[in-house]
Order: C-alpha cells, then structure tokens, then sequence
C-alpha cells in the first residue's frame, strides 16, 4: 500500500553506495530509479496517525482546489529520479525539485468522487468511517486511514484522477525536456528507460492488478516466520481503490538506532526475501522505498506493503542470471563475461576496455557474495572504485539492457542500499551458495 511519496521534500542526500548503484545502473541499464528512495524521499509511515499532525511534506499543500497529478507533474520525484544528478543540468535540477515540491492532494468533494464511482454511491455503507485527510501520499495516488463496520483498521489507497490517461503523453514530454539537457550522455539510453518507466506506471494504475499481488505475496510468504502481508479488503478494491489492513511500524531509515544484532537480522532477512523472490518464487516487488517495508518491533516482523510493481521473471532469464552472480562469487572473469552475453547485457562486439570495465564493475559488486564470514555493507571504497569505471561505460554501450533488469535492479539496489545505511554485517556467501543449490535441484527436479 505504501508507495514512493511525490509530496515529500527531499532533505537526505545520497549515500556513498547510491553512487554505486547509479554505476550498477548505468552497467545494466536502469537510468531513471522508478522510486524516491534514492532521493531521500521516505516519508509514508503507517505509524503516523492521521488525527494527529500532518507529515511535514503535506502541511503546505492548499485543501480547496482540485488535484492535477499528471504523470510528469510526479516522476521526478517517484519514478524519474536521476540516480546521480550530475546527469542533469542545474537548471533541470531546480525545474524538477519546483515541480516535485507543487503536487496537491485530492481535496474531499473530488476524493469522493472517485469512491462514488468506482464503490457506488452507497460506498459509506462498506465502512464505518474513513478519515477525510490523507495519512500517506503516493505518486499516483493518497492513502487514508478508515475503520471496516465489523472494527477491522483498514489502509485506502485513492488514484488521482487522470494519471491512467496521461502517462504516455507525459513520459514523452519528460523524455523531450530531458533531451534538452545536454549532459544526458547516450549510454544511457534514456529513451529506453522512460519506455519501461511508462509500461511500469501503466500497470501501477491497476491497483485490481495490485491487489492481485498483493494476495499472491500473501499466499507465498504465509509460511514465512519474518515477512508479513496484509490482508487485502476485495469490497474495497476496484481499478482506482485499494483496500488493506491497516498496518503498524516503522520505516527502515527509522531502524538505524536499532541495535547491531536486529540490525543483520532485518537486512539479513531482507536480502534472502530478494533472493527468494527472484530464483525460488520468479515473481518480484521491485520498488524498494523503505516505506515499503515496516519493522514491528512487537513481533520482531517486517510489513511488506505496496505491491503494484510486481512483476514475472522467466526461467531463461534467472538460469542465466543466477551463473552471472556465482561467476562473480567465484572470481571466474570469463564467465562473467560469457554470461552477460548471454543474458543479452552485452552484444560480443564491445570494445575490450568496456568489456574489462564491465566484468570489473560486476566482480566489485559481486563482493559480498565472495567473502568468506560477514560482509561489512558500511565499509570499503566500492563506491570510488566502481565511480572510475563510468567514464568508460558509458562512451562505449553498444545496447540497453533486457526490460528486466530495470525494475530488478532498482529493487537489488535498495535492499544493499538499505544494508548500507543501517551498518549491516551479514554473511551473504552462504545465503548466496544455498540459494544457488536450491535453485538447480528446483530446476532439475
């Protein structure tokens, strides 16, 4: 239910691994992070209360006239957010942060309008009440705090009217503004990424597809003694209105006063979800917003919420994908290099300088996968060593990337990005080597 807050000011800046991951993104292709995560922007806490104060992105925005929220209007600052901004011009910086800062939320007349017609006219009759101010903005929509007539506390997610019908248009007219920025280098492959930005966004205004999700999730994790999903409510869910339990805790940029030991227990946690997501259930929710996942300390459980950029990974791909990671794991350069052909990162035809760069970048971001004990994700100059390698990928990519690293990538990003900030020491190369083993005998069983 949480999702990337276009209403939220950006106040933390980028971590030394974000400079990482903006070099993974340009290596595998994902340009334009389709999360405010890496902006600083985390602010949907389902803790807040919506009868207390409201958060402090939400206090300055007018309550009388009507919600605008094109696509554009919020993609810098939930789906467009350039990963380094020394991308993009000043002048495009301070236009962007204008545009981020200027979103509305749907006063009350339009709020119920929307409910009234996708829930009916009697739609009050599903609800004993539902508070009229939002406790949690979202990119493409507002979500507020209600209570079911058998007591049951319960999350409704409202699409801003419009965003569906304006998504393609929109994204053009960001690609055509981000054109016009003269540092955009062509290794990018801009246009690339904003058209799986628009596909993305496209079944993210599908919140039915969502909550299919959502119920899928569910079912997977049932059996899961860490991970948690909330209850969808179907009366309450049509194409523009997702219902679910109402849940309680804390965002993970909240859990850095934690102590050590629940510290690498979350992050420890997080990355085998991601590994099970990608090689055991082949089925992904890939916006890695820490508003996303919620810690109840109580019971010692994360939240999952926010499920509408799931998405499918086939067999072809995570065959090829899981040999590129343990090349990596094994120092096995030729291998890394092989199977990225195979993958289609690369063409074959590649000079050999970004061919070194290429496996080189990978093999640093391999490292946690290769050393033996726990992997200190605070520490070491990854950051720097992979930062030299730019240059040099990005005068020489021949192609982009398959559609699937975009979203995987971006999602693989925040969970080591999530590790780093809250000093995790995990030791990944068994999780990695178990998950492998299991992988195969599941494939050739």
């Amino acid at each position: 239910m949480a999702v990337s807050s276009a209403v939220s000011r950006c106040s933390t800046s980028l971590s030394t691994l974000g400079i990482v991951f903006f070099a993974l993104a340009v290596l595998v292709g994902v340009q334009w992070c389709h999360t405010d995560y890496f902006c600083g922007c985390h602010t949907n806490d389902y803790s807040l209360h919506p009868r207390g104060r409201l958060p402090a992105g939400l206090q300055h925005f007018p309550f009388g006239g009507q919600c605008r929220a094109d696509c554009a209007d919020l993609v810098y600052g939930s789906g467009g957010c350039p990963q380094d901004n020394s991308f993009i011009s000043p002048q495009l910086q301070r236009i962007f942060e204008r545009v981020r800062q200027s979103a509305d939320f749907m006063p009350r007349w339009q709020m119920q309008r929307v409910l009234e017609e996708e829930l009916g006219r009697d739609w009050q009759a599903k609800v004993a009440s539902l508070e009229e101010v939002p406790f949690a903005a979202a990119s493409i929509g507002q979500v507020h705090q209600g209570v079911l007539r058998d007591g049951t506390e319960v999350a409704v997610k409202i699409q801003y009217p419009g965003v569906a019908q304006s998504i393609q248009s929109d994204i053009q007219n960001l690609l055509a503004v981000l054109k016009m920025s003269v540092a955009v280098p062509e290794g990018l492959f801009a246009e690339q990424s904003l058209q799986a930005l628009q596909r993305e966004l496209a079944l993210e205004c599908d919140y039915r597809r969502e909550a299919a999700c959502a119920q899928n999730f569910r079912q997977l994790l049932a059996d899961d003694p860490f991970f948690r999903v909330p209850a969808v409510i179907q009366e309450l869910c049509t194409t523009r209105v997702l219902g679910m339990e109402l849940a309680g805790g804390v965002p993970l940029d909240q859990c850095q006063g934690l102590s050590q030991d629940i510290r690498n227990q979350i992050c420890f946690q997080l990355l085998r979800l991601c590994l099970r997501e990608l090689f055991e259930f082949r089925f992904m929710q890939t916006d890695p917003n820490w508003a996303n996942f919620l810690y109840d300390a109580s019971s010692h459980q994360v939240i999952l919420l926010d499920f509408g950029a799931s998405r499918e990974f086939g067999t072809e791909f995570t065959d090829h994908y899981i040999e590129v990671v343990m090349a990596a794991a094994n120092g096995d350069r030729d291998r890394v290099l092989q199977k990225s052909r195979d993958l289609k990162f690369l063409t074959g035809f590649e000079t050999k300088a970004f061919s070194d760069a290429h496996v080189e970048a990978v093999m640093i971001l391999g490292e946690p996968f290769a050393t033996q004990g726990p992997y200190d994700f605070g520490a070491g100059d990854t950051a720097r060593r992979v930062q030299g390698l730019i240059p040099v990928l990005l005068q020489h990519r021949l192609r982009p990337p398959p559609e699937e690293t975009y979203a995987l990538h971006r999602k693989l990003a925040g969970a080591f990005l999530a590790c780093a900030r809250l000093h995790a020491h995990i030791a990944c190369q068994d999780l990695f080597q178990d998950t492998y083993h299991r992988y195969w005998a599941s494939r050739q069983a």
